[in-house]
Order: C-alpha cells, then structure tokens, then sequence
C-alpha cells in the first residue's frame, strides 16, 4: 500500500476539519435514520467521528480506509465497537450485499475518474438489495450568495494545499457533475438530494 499521506494530518484531524464535517453528517442521519442493529459500512472511515454516530443508535458498525494513521484514532475511539479495516475502496473485503447503509463522505473527490467508477462499483456491490448509500460530497452546480462563494473558494484552498493530484481530481469530479453525473454507470438511481453550505457540498441517497 502507498505511504499514509493522512498521518501528518490525523493528529489533529478532529480539532480542525471535523467541526466543519459534523452538521452534514447530521443531517445524512436524516435521510437514512438509523436503527438498532443495522448493518453500517463506513467507506474512507478516517478517524471514526461518522461511523462512532451509527454504533451510538445500537448499529453494527465497519469502518475501512487506507490510512494507518486515521485507522488508529478510529481504533481508539472505537476500541471493539465496530470492526475496521485497512484497505480501499477499490476492493472492498466483504461479501455482495453486505450493508444496509454504506457511507461515503467526502472521499469521492479525491479519487481519479477510474478509480471513482470502481469504487462505486464496489459500494454497490455490498450494499444490501434494499440498502442505501449515503454519499456526501462536493456539489458541482451552482452557487447562493456570498457564503456560497467563500466556501467555494474555501474549499478550493484546501484542496489546493493537499496537492496538485489532489486538486485535479477534485477539478474532473466537478466538471463531471459530482454525484448525479456519475452515479448512474453503477445502476444507481438518486433517492433523495440535500444541497447545504450555498451550494458548496451536496448529500445524496442513492438506491
């Protein structure tokens, strides 16, 4: 596996990025309420503040990312709560049909266009035949008001300073329509759509 490019930031990952994070993953809990001993996949899990949120409401949590560094500040928050996993998305070790829910938050991005195609590929895979994927991810349409284009322009910052590779992929996933312009390739269909943060970041439930 490459080298975690994740373990500078996991040391303070949940100081500085999570506060921002916590209000979507709110409201993605509404659109898919859970409920005890649901099957739970946390895809791109990172330190665990999404998935600890299920396994609190009594669901059977599984957590897998390709991050050490954020494995481990999952592991310890977690302990034997749920069951995590070194690994990617790409290849997901669980067996067709798995989950009731799995999750994607903000990993969607990152990833280049084939590797996205697989991915969601994989999650489809796994997801149970009347389960749901929750994806939350940057939404390409446009923009309301002023908070809409500061956090554009936040946003653009930030994936700027994860690198140059980092940024292209985020560029494609936008101008490929984010979640509605690819979703459709794997056989999944749009259930529900939440557009928060001006415009900036779209939550989508797809069946």
């Amino acid at each position: 596996m490459a080298a975690d490019r994740y373990r500078w930031i996991a040391r303070f990952y949940d100081r500085v990025l999570e506060p921002m994070n916590a209000p979507l993953r709110g409201i993605g809990m509404t659109m898919f309420p859970p409920t005890p001993g649901m099957r739970v996949l946390d895809v791109g899990c990172g330190t665990g503040t999404h998935l600890e949120l299920y396994v609190k409401k009594g669901c059977r949590g599984y957590g897998i990312d390709t991050s050490p560094a954020m494995l481990n500040r999952a592991r310890h928050r977690l302990g034997d709560r749920a069951e995590l996993s070194l690994g990617n998305a790409t290849d997901l070790p669980y067996p067709d049909g798995s989950f009731d829910l799995v999750v994607a938050a903000t990993l969607l991005h990152e990833l280049d266009r084939t590797t996205r195609q697989a991915a969601l590929a994989e999650m489809a895979r796994v997801m149970a035949d009347d389960g749901r994927l929750l994806v939350i991810d940057f939404h390409a349409g446009g923009l309301r008001g002023l908070k809409g284009r500061l956090l554009r322009g936040f946003s653009v910052v930030t994936e700027l300073v994860a690198g140059l590779t980092h940024y292209r992929h985020y560029r494609v996933f936008i101008a490929s329509g984010g979640v509605p312009g690819i979703v459709l390739a794997n056989g999944l269909a749009i259930e529900q759509e939440k557009v928060v943060a001006g415009g900036n970041i779209g939550l989508h439930l797809l069946c």
